[in-house]
């Protein structure tokens, strides 16, 4: 069973920053691409960004230039930065490989206007 680890997550006020971090296993690491999600209080998981092996990235439209997502492949970590961020960006977020494992716990995110 693939154990994904989430952290970083907290209450900041509306314009604030969160870093965001996720340990992959070292095997599932460096062969899949890897993604960031989110679920919002009564809404589905939603999918926010997505690193690839060699590094090209790709994020969803309510996100994008705003959040950004990076891999540190020599300590298997995702992380991902957000800047500027909104009430609306409240949500437990997820990494998770592409295609999708096992989901972890997963780091709650909440944003005071």
């Amino acid at each position: 069973q693939v154990q994904l680890v989430e952290s970083g997550g907290g209450l900041v006020q509306a314009g604030g920053s969160l870093r965001l971090s996720c340990v992959v296993p070292e095997n599932l690491f460096s062969i899949n691409d890897l993604g960031w999600y989110r679920q919002a209080p009564g809404k589905s998981r939603e999918f926010i960004a997505r690193i690839s092996k060699g590094g090209y990235t790709l994020y969803d439209a309510s996100v994008k230039g705003r959040f950004t997502i990076s891999r540190d492949n020599a300590k298997n970590t995702m992380f991902l930065q957000m800047s500027g961020l909104k009430p609306e960006d409240t949500a437990v977020y997820y990494c998770n490989g592409i295609p999708n494992w096992a989901w972890g716990q997963g780091t709650q995110v909440t944003v005071s206007s």
